[in-house]
């Protein structure tokens, strides 16, 4: 039997004010591959399938038609709800989708009642537990001090329970728990947001140690906790951070000893990303980077004064710039001064004009941009000679 550990699809997501719908359906058009091409019977998405509570009406269909597409290419789906989605909205109609092979893991109550994969010899038992937000779950599940390490043990309790029941009566399974969590160890990117700052949202990697496997979601990387616990990240990249990142998730195999094999698959994306960094001459000119003509471009500039036009230049060879940083080669010359200390040393209405311009664009004046202000200067004080 096989299961691939999927999370992170952010549908409805833009980069930088760039859509991502027709990347989301270039990756859903591979997962949709994978699924007839390897046999998987089951894709397990560990939350966060949308990007926000409220989704847009394309971002809806979209997953409508992946669901429909995924059970037709002969594969069930468990889904459970991350931090971005609305557990309420996502799980509308769930008791219907179940009919159709769609397992939506949304609610507290559903925490200790799995899918069961029917495998000769060894069952696997797929539990899903939901993005658990403390001060909401602790109710639910019998908590008195909420925080993401009581919620989460007491979640993981309540499965445990269930399999050691399950195993008394019918005999041994094998154990897949889905959590939407930050687990000690995971690696973090700037495109998750909300992890708690200093690791005090992040769970301890033993509470999932009694398992066969646990398919996480949250980071976005794809990543390996341990042999039995990961990430498998975002199907696609959702910050410059993510570059260096193979896209994809994680295949799982199963036989009646229970996990026999893990191996990764990647989704490449139509439109890979590059992060350039140098003087703007050097990267106008630079042969070796001719691949990153075609890629969505964070570019940070390293000269002494920031180019005039910098984007447009930087545009003629990388039309797909999206981010421009300046970082000035020898970081900052003397200590940072606001723009009001630097008026009041002013020595002259010249001194003035071309501090002001050097503030807003982080470069001093030209001459010619001088001999302009001296010009319009002169001009002003023979108007103000003539009242």
């Amino acid at each position: 039997m096989r299961l691939l550990h999927t999370s992170d699809w952010h549908l409805g997501r833009s980069f930088h004010g760039v859509g991502m719908l027709e990347a989301q359906t270039d990756f859903i058009d591979q997962l949709v591959d994978t699924v007839r091409s390897r046999g998987v019977d089951a894709v397990l998405i560990s939350g966060d399938v949308y990007d926000r509570a409220l989704p847009a009406v394309d971002t809806v269909r979209l997953l409508d038609t992946a669901l429909e597409r995924i059970t037709e290419a002969g594969a069930v789906v468990v889904l459970s709800s991350g931090n971005h989605d609305s557990a309420a909205r996502l799980g509308f109609g769930s008791a219907l989708f179940e009919r159709a092979g769609v397992y939506l893991r949304t609610r507290y109550a559903d925490i200790a009642r799995p899918v069961v994969l029917p495998l000769e010899g060894r069952p696997v038992a797929v539990y899903g537990i939901p993005y658990l937000e403390p001060r909401l779950a602790a109710g639910d599940l019998g908590v008195d001090v909420p925080n993401h390490f009581t919620v989460t043990a007491a979640a993981v309790q309540r499965i445990r329970e269930d399999i050691r029941a399950r195993e008394q009566a019918e005999g041994p399974l094998a154990s897949v728990v889905m959590a939407h969590t930050f687990a000690s160890g995971g690696i973090s990117s700037d495109s998750e947001r909300d992890l708690a700052v200093g690791g005090l949202g992040a769970v301890p990697l033993d509470l999932f140690e009694d398992f066969s496997y646990t398919a996480l979601g949250h980071l976005h990387g794809r990543q390996q906790l341990s042999s039995t616990v990961r990430y498998s990240g975002s199907p696609l990249p959702y910050s410059f951070s993510e570059a260096r990142q193979a896209k994809g998730g994680w295949l799982l195999e199963f036989d009646a000893g229970g996990l026999a094999s893990v191996e990764p698959v990647t989704w490449p994306a139509r439109r890979r990303l590059a992060v350039l960094r140098g003087k703007l001459e050097e990267l106008l000119a630079d042969p070796s980077l001719s691949d990153a003509q075609d890629a969505y471009c964070q570019v940070t500039l390293r000269d002494s004064q920031r180019p005039a036009r910098a984007m447009e230049q930087v545009r003629t060879r990388f039309p797909d710039t999206l981010v421009l940083a300046f970082d000035p080669e020898g970081g900052a010359r003397g200590p940072a001064q606001t723009y009001s200390q630097r008026l009041a040393k002013a020595t002259d209405d010249l001194d003035v004009c071309c501090g002001f311009l050097e503030h807003v664009r982080s470069r001093s004046a030209a001459d010619e941009e001088k001999d302009l202000f001296i010009e319009i200067l002169d001009k002003v004080r023979e108007a103000e000679a003539a009242k």
